[in-house]
Formats: C-alpha cells, sequence, structure tokens
C-alpha cells in the first residue's frame, strides 16, 4: 500500500490489496460499495470492460446505481454482466479512485469479490480527464 491511500470502512483486505496493485504509484481512495435504499453491500454488476464504466444493482432490494461518472456515457456502453468461475453473480464491490498531486481523480478501478468463494478481480476501469471530480467516490 501507498503511505497515502486510503481505504474506507467494510473493504475486505484483500480486495483492497488487488485493486492496489491495479493501480500506479499514485495514491489511492478504496471505497466500498453500500446500497443507499437499504445498507445491503451485494451486489449484480454489469460492466464495460473496454470504455468503462459499472451500474450495480442490489440484491437486498433491488436498487440500481451507477458507479462514479458512467451514467454520463453508459448508453453507448456495450454492458455485459459480471460472473464469478464459481457461477456466482452476487458481489462486494469496491472502487479505486487513483489520486493525481493535485487531488483530483485520475482513474476509476472497479474490483468485485465473489459472495460464495471469496474470489476477487478486477473488472473495469476508465481514464477521468476532468475535474472538479469531488463527487465521484460518493458515487459508489
Amino acid at each position: 500500500m501507498h503511505a497515502d491511500d486510503q481505504v474506507g470502512e467494510g473493504v475486505s483486505a484483500d480486495l483492497a490489496v488487488l485493486l492496489r496493485r491495479a493501480e500506479d504509484s499514485r495514491p489511492v481512495r478504496i471505497v466500498s460499495s453500500v446500497c443507499g435504499g437499504c445498507g445491503g453491500r451485494v451486489f449484480l454488476v454489469l460492466f464495460d470492460g473496454v470504455e468503462g464504466g459499472a451500474e450495480r444493482m442490489c440484491v437486498g432490494c433491488g436498487v440500481h446505481a451507477f458507479i462514479a461518472d458512467s451514467e454520463e456515457f453508459w448508453e453507448d456502453a456495450d454492458p455485459g454482466e459480471a460472473g464469478c468461475p464459481c457461477g456466482s453473480r452476487e458481489f462486494e464491490v469496491a472502487v479505486a479512485f487513483s489520486l493525481a498531486d493535485d487531488g483530483l481523480v485520475r482513474w476509476v478501478t472497479v474490483g468485485l469479490r465473489c459472495r460464495r468463494d471469496g474470489a476477487v478481480g478486477v473488472y473495469t476501469d476508465w481514464k477521468i480527464d476532468y475535474g472538479p471530480t469531488d463527487h465521484l467516490p460518493t458515487m459508489v
């Protein structure tokens, strides 16, 4: 981990390590997804692995939410559903925000941890080339 990394509450250790490895040498802020409707932490996830972007649906209550700025370009996306090799489609979701020296988010990386067997993986990532970006870590 980088000395300036920030790992939010509820992020599993193995998912945090994976997301840290996926990033460059910049500090990251890693945030766990929590459903705004029911507080749930288990999701079905749609993602576009080519263009980037992800949408999650809470298994507990069915509330949908886009991750970071995904909604802005989702209509042009070609999403697929995330699945684990074990056959499960239910995941813990955490997002790493790679931070530039000025504190702006420069990269978004979505990691998933299978709720059945604990397997972790990076499913999509995308570059952020605008500012301000303070709102992005609140949209996980």
